[in-house]
């Protein structure tokens, strides 16, 4: 077999292309792969279908996959065809898609690197430059959640992420029995409900079919939860319930810090069950507790409202709810006070907890995932370019590669 003829059998080529030419260079650790089809040949229009001829060509490269160790390029003339019932249109190439520099099997490379690393360190692995490989993932991702079904989606988790630290924020929208990221997008006030709802619909889903969601308390989430999920039960994520509460007790212990010296890095134990604790850990929490401080209270009251969700029911909940809100609010510590103000103003959505049991840890998880992938990544230049890889590492898409 001529090396053309073998190179052909490894493309994968079929009539009427062929190799016309190889050249191959040490120096420049590169290979050319030169392609043409025979004079006359016909190519099937890609509006129509119709077998039209070549009208004229014009020569195009694509990176494909190394051989060994050095870079491997196609070149080929590309015609156009003049097609009776649609005009003189480019056709497409059986390796590469429209207007990319990379053959498919490139590609398909790409996306599997990008799923374990950092665009820019895939781009240097590859020697490309790395806006080069988003445009293939952001074209990728589109095309895979164009295809996406939400018909079954019923039971919604929403919470937000960091796009840069202090600056700019993404909402997320996962499917709480699938595990997957439903949708991205720019922001944390209620449009972005909206903006749900409506790519919901885009992709089979409903927004009248959603019957739960949870999230935090957010008034934001809530009033576009109430807006354009009319039909859904709001439940307040009891992770979140316990992170105000744990936030109102550090807050005690910093203020009275100032005063009681014993309080200092002190921060952990009162953050964190005893039964996580170390034993000198553990021994150090019961007497600091011994001292009848207003943290020790504040610590107390933590406990309490964990205890909630320890309750068997619904209703054995609304009264466990009450006794503690009661001891809150007579506490005369007012970051407690305040905790339980709020969770008095989400009543009905901390309650529903013991039908939906719903909660964000998910989406915490997700949340993470993202957040470890931008760290490694030292940042995205763009929101865009964060919520496509939230989609890669998430949103479990069907991609339509070549193996």
């Amino acid at each position: 077999m001529e090396q053309t003829q073998l190179f052909a059998a490894a493309l994968g080529l079929t009539a009427p292309w062929y190799v016309k030419n190889i050249q191959f260079s040490v120096a420049e650790k590169r290979l050319d792969l030169y392609l043409d089809f025979p004079r006359g040949s016909a190519f099937a229009c890609p509006v129509c279908g119709t077998p039209s001829t070549a009208y004229d060509t014009r020569d195009e490269t694509w990176r494909h996959l190394d051989f060994f160790q050095h870079a491997a390029y196609l070149t080929a003339r590309v015609p156009r065809v003049d097609c009776a019932g649609c005009g003189v249109i480019k056709i497409s190439v059986p390796w590469a898609r429209p207007d990319s520099g990379f053959t498919l099997l490139f590609e398909a490379l790409l996306m599997q690197l990008l799923r374990e690393m950092p665009v820019l360190a895939v781009a240097r692995l590859v020697g490309e430059h790395d806006t080069r490989l988003w445009r293939v993932l952001h074209h990728y991702v589109a095309s895979a959640r164009a295809h996406a079904d939400h018909q079954q989606v019923r039971r919604v988790g929403v919470d937000e992420t960091a796009a840069r630290r202090g600056h700019d924020y993404i909402s997320l929208f996962v499917d709480l029995d699938e595990a997957r990221l439903l949708f991205a997008t720019p922001g944390k006030d209620s449009a972005t409900v909206a903006a749900f709802a409506i790519d919901l619909a885009q992709h089979g889903g409903a927004a009248h079919r959603v019957g739960e969601v949870a999230c935090d308390m957010s008034p934001a989430f809530t009033s576009g939860i109430e807006a354009s999920l009319p039909q859904a039960a709001i439940t307040y994520d009891r992770f979140h319930v316990m992170a105000l509460m744990g936030a109102a007790v550090d807050e005690v212990r910093r203020e009275e810090g100032r005063t009681q010296h014993s309080l200092k890095g002190t921060r952990y134990l009162w953050l964190t069950n005893a039964e996580h604790l170390r034993p000198k850990q553990q021994e150090q929490l019961t007497a600091l507790r011994q001292q009848q401080l207003k943290t020790g209270r504040a610590y107390a009251l933590r406990l309490g409202l964990q205890g909630l969700y320890a309750q068997p029911d619904r209703a054995g909940g609304a009264d466990y709810l009450k006794r503690w809100y009661f001891w809150a609010t007579h506490s005369r510590l007012e970051p407690v006070q305040k905790v339980a103000r709020t969770i008095k103003a989400h009543w009905d959505g901390v309650l529903n907890w013991f039908e939906s049991q719903a909660t964000t840890g998910l989406l915490e998880g997700i949340n993470s995932l993202v957040q470890a992938a931008k760290a490694r990544a030292r940042g995205y230049r763009s929101t865009r370019n964060l919520i496509a890889m939230a989609y890669l590492l998430a949103g479990k898409l069907h991609f339509e590669l070549p193996t």
